[in-house]
């Protein structure tokens, strides 16, 4: 009876093995890669990965710390970092690919009026109940087509996490001092904001006016497309 209790159990774990194949080692999408695979000396600091972000917790779909774009916008970004390399310095990423889960997740924190922890770090200057008025936060975010990429400029030789060039105001700071061309902040940090924007725009991506940081791939493969696949090892 023993042994036949062995062999019903382990046929019951080969029949589930078989049910689930397939299930559980889903693949990136096609279009899609790693950053690191194309850039390997890139520094990634992925804030929404951690608490060091606005809403004060890991995101929703930020499964591990893993920086995903598409295929079209890595290798422009390779070419930035071609050009930083020669100087010592190199791109810091602090978002790539989000997924729409994530998104949903910042607009149920922005309509819980009564969270506002970290405030004074990201928006000092804006009551939190004008978030959505002001269009910092939205439904949809170019994020999630796998094109745009939130990223800055540092040191080679700097561990991801240590501060980049001085840009003048910290990632994801609401308010209009983290406008391109604001002139609240020093000429030594217009100077540095010039510089990313300058090689982003020369290899393809498009700045916005309102965050010296964000940059989406000119001509994006999926323009009209919003991924909802986590951010992890596939």
């Amino acid at each position: 009876m023993k042994r036949l209790h062995v062999l019903v159990v382990v046929l019951c774990s080969l029949l589930v093995q078989v049910a689930f194949a397939g299930t559980e080692n889903p693949t990136l999408p096609e279009g899609f890669v790693y950053v690191d695979q194309v850039i390997p000396d890139i520094k990634i600091e992925l804030r929404y990965y951690s608490d060091h972000n606005f809403v004060g917790r890991r995101i929703d779909g930020y499964l591990e710390p893993r920086c995903i774009l598409t295929a079209q916008a890595a290798q422009a970004l390779k070419k930035v970092q071609e050009e930083l390399r020669r100087f010592g310095l190199a791109l810091k990423i602090f978002d790539a690919y989000r997924p729409q889960r994530a998104v949903d997740h910042f607009v149920r924190w922005a309509e819980d009026l009564q969270d506002t922890r970290r405030k004074a770090e990201f928006y000092p200057d804006v009551d939190k109940q004008d978030l959505f008025k002001k269009q910092y936060i939205a439904a949809k975010s170019s994020h999630s087509r796998g094109s745009t990429v939130d990223v800055t400029i540092t040191a080679m030789d700097a561990a991801p996490s240590a501060p980049g060039l001085d840009m003048g105001t910290g990632f994801d700071l609401f308010g209009p001092r983290s406008w391109p061309t604001s002139l609240a902040v020093s000429p030594e940090s217009r100077a540095h904001r010039m510089l990313l924007q300058v090689l982003m725009v020369k290899h393809g991506f498009e700045p916005i006016a309102e965050e010296w940081w964000h940059f989406t791939l000119k001509n994006e493969p999926f323009p009209d497309t919003y991924f909802d696949f986590p951010v992890q090892r596939y």
